[in-house]
């Protein structure tokens, strides 16, 4: 496709790029890297690095192994009521995060709508860093269902059926036919859904609180720092921008990366 983008479009991609670039060029700039080393290994610091990277990963786990299905199920299902229960699962990609958390707040707090039978089971979930991981997943889920449901959509179901007649049983054609298939868009969801969990505030804020140690992820802390350290914050913040960066780019390649050499002939 080189060559193929209209001159027009040019301008209008590097004002885009500039939109991106330019807020994380200027926090780059206004770092003091003489304290980089003091600031970064405080221990408030490692403490909220080392929950964020703990609790972005169980989540990104449960995304995986939840948002799958979930994602498959919507692009199998054939409903008039389909695109209303796909609206709503997608809607966290939407909703205000403090909105988010004031939902897993009245669905999972003491006074909640399961709340109640949680506390009789012994089991305390909000304001605990089980909630860190719950506010995680719900924001972060829908990246999941959107790289499934789109990637399934996309197929044609050929290789499916053709496994199928050959005697091969719904799990073996999943797990030996269409999962392969889909390995381009699940590591994109994977990465999305890393990445939005690692970067999560509101939700947390709401429904886990800001305790040390125990919910204060890294966003909560750079957001607690620029009220009395603006040095430590940027650093934090700088920190967090390198984790997201790293990651998306050893894991967001171009599909021709990750496509196996003969592949399609």
């Amino acid at each position: 496709m080189t060559g193929t983008m209209p001159r027009w479009m040019a301008p209008l991609a590097v004002l885009a790029a500039t939109v991106v670039l330019l807020p994380i060029v200027a926090t780059v700039a206004r770092l003091d890297w003489s304290r980089l080393p003091e600031l970064l290994t405080a221990p408030a610091a490692l403490d909220a690095l080392g929950l964020s990277l703990a609790t972005a990963a169980i989540s990104t786990c449960l995304c995986l192994m939840l948002g799958l299905p979930l994602g498959y199920a919507l692009a199998t299902w054939r409903s008039r009521f389909k695109p209303a229960v796909r609206a709503l699962v997608l809607a966290p990609l939407v909703l205000p995060p403090v909105v988010g958390g004031l939902a897993l707040l009245y669905a999972f707090g003491r006074r909640g709508l399961l709340g109640g039978a949680l506390e009789d089971a012994g089991l305390s979930l909000a304001f605990t860093t089980a909630a860190v991981v719950v506010a995680q997943t719900f924001v972060a889920m829908p990246f999941m269902v959107l790289a499934t449901e789109s990637a399934l959509g996309a197929q044609a179901g050929h290789h499916e059926a053709l496994a199928g007649t050959l005697g091969a049983s719904r799990s073996t054609t999943l797990w030996h036919v269409t999962l392969p298939a889909l390995r381009p868009a699940l590591i994109t969801g994977t990465v999305l859904a890393f990445a939005r969990a690692l970067g999560e505030f509101g939700a947390t804020l709401t429904f886990a609180g800001s305790m040390p140690g125990v919910t204060r992820t890294l966003p909560l802390e750079i957001y607690l720092q620029r009220e009395t350290d603006a040095d430590a914050a940027v650093a934090l913040a700088v920190l967090l921008v390198a984790v997201a960066v790293t990651v998306v780019a050893l894991a967001y390649r171009p599909l021709s990366a990750r496509t196996p050499a003969g592949a399609g002939r």
